[in-house]
């Protein structure tokens, strides 16, 4: 049997595809790729925003084109929102929410199983729709489609309920499972001679929520592990970074100098609208910190990428500006994340009457991203000359082959097989 497989939107999507992968392969499957003719095409959909569910769509249909016969299996937050929408796409076999996560190798490995998939919650276009239920396989799930770098599920769901955000309703509560867990997994993938494991989650910071542990115990714990000469913390929410953290990755310790922290605005007025749990001079005051404790002199700087949303409900021309001038100013990330607002049905952000319009979310999301591209030369050339370590990747593109620093800058050298999933100290 052949299976293809097709991931939209988060790093979390990709880890839980990769553990499907793995588990199909060790059931005798052959993956093929995407536009090859396949017996099941499995779709790990988003839906963060309306063009992420047209995306999902039509990956669905293609897979459709191109094998009638074959069944397509549709997961992802997408799933769990819209299911009666995917179950109307031609050619759809199953559909499994958040919920049904860990049954869909029993299914699809048994179609003749009475295993079948209960309704999830679908938000309707008439108001708020109730949680899904946690699944009950809600662990670790390593990723790894390099053999250098493996990405490290280590909590789902979240508790903040923004204005804007469909994600609670799509991924459920925070929640984790215990550090033990997390540090097996991590064991079995060094065993896999993997270097680099990246955290990731929908609020990585939030962990500890249903075990009582705590983030900082669990990257103490996974710093421990042999065999991993590298972590990264994909996402963090800026009021969850807490100094303790910080002193402590800073002392020396596996973690990059590499952080992930979502803003999404620099204006307090849309922060305090959407229901963040900080301001910006809370946030301005994290990457203060953060660069005081893990920037030396002739070292490296930390590597900052932050995500933004533009055309939020009331974003005003003032109000842009605020957050344009925080980033170019203020923070000065080495990459900015741009995302234009998209209107979520069954959120309160949808509801409010002051939406900006499309074209206005356009030329903002032009202007943050020519800001990108600006920050991130000038971010690259302030460590020019520093020595920093970079894992060798297997990729070869034109006789080169590519890696990043620990601050995730990218380099290349001529290829040598030697060098693979090794670390060498160069000078940027």
């Amino acid at each position: 049997m052949k299976i293809a497989f097709t991931t939209l939107g988060c790093k979390l999507n990709y880890a839980e595809t990769s553990t499907y992968e793995r588990g199909f392969v060790a059931a005798g499957w052959e993956v093929v790729p995407w536009s090859s003719v396949a017996d099941v095409y499995l779709v790990n959909t988003c839906a963060v925003t309306e063009t992420a569910e047209k995306k999902s769509r039509n990956f669905i249909r293609r897979a459709h084109k191109t094998n009638p016969d074959a069944r397509i299996v549709v997961t992802g937050c997408y799933a769990e929102l819209r299911r009666e929408q995917i179950e109307a796409i031609e050619g759809v076999w199953r559909v499994f929410g958040a919920s049904e996560k860990n049954m869909i190798l029993e299914v699809v490995l048994s179609p003749e199983s009475s295993a079948t998939p209960t309704p999830p919650t679908v938000i309707g276009a008439g108001g708020q729709a109730s949680l899904p239920s946690a699944p009950s396989a809600s662990g670790p799930l390593p990723s790894t489609g390099e053999r250098t770098r493996s990405f490290l599920k280590v909590q789902d769901g979240c508790n903040n309920f923004c204005a804007y955000c469909t994600v609670p309703y799509a991924r459920g509560r925070s929640r984790n499972i215990p550090i033990c867990e997390c540090v097996k997994m991590a064991r079995e993938i060094a065993a896999a001679g993997v270097k680099e494991v990246v955290l990731t989650g929908v609020n990585t910071g939030d962990f500890g929520r249903t075990t009582g542990e705590s983030f900082l115990d669990l990257l103490k714990a996974l710093n421990e592990v042999e065999g991993i000469e590298r972590f990264r913390i994909s996402s963090i929410e800026p009021n969850l970074i807490t100094p303790e953290i910080v002193d402590w990755i800073a002392s020396g310790t596996k973690f990059q100098p590499h952080f992930h922290i979502p803003l999404q605005s620099g204006s307090d007025t849309l922060l305090r609208r959407v229901g963040r749990r900080y301001d910006t001079a809370l946030f301005a005051s994290r990457i203060d910190y953060i660069r005081e404790a893990m920037e030396r002199p002739g070292g490296p700087k930390v590597f900052f990428g932050i995500d933004v949303i533009v055309g939020l409900p009331g974003e005003t021309d003032e109000l842009f500006q605020e957050t344009y001038t925080f980033l170019k100013e203020r923070i000065k990330p080495a990459f900015i994340h741009v995302f234009p607002y998209s209107r979520r049905p069954g959120t309160k952000a949808a509801e409010w009457k002051d939406q900006v319009k499309d074209s206005v979310k356009a030329q903002r999301v032009a202007a943050l991203e020519e800001l990108c591209d600006q920050l991130h030369a000038e971010f690259v050339s302030a460590n020019k000359g520093v020595r920093e370590k970079v894992l060798w990747e297997s990729s070869v593109k034109g006789g080169l082959m590519g890696g990043y620093t620990g601050n995730y800058i990218r380099l290349e050298k001529p290829f040598d097989a030697a060098l693979v999933n090794t670390l060498e100290e160069v000078e940027i």
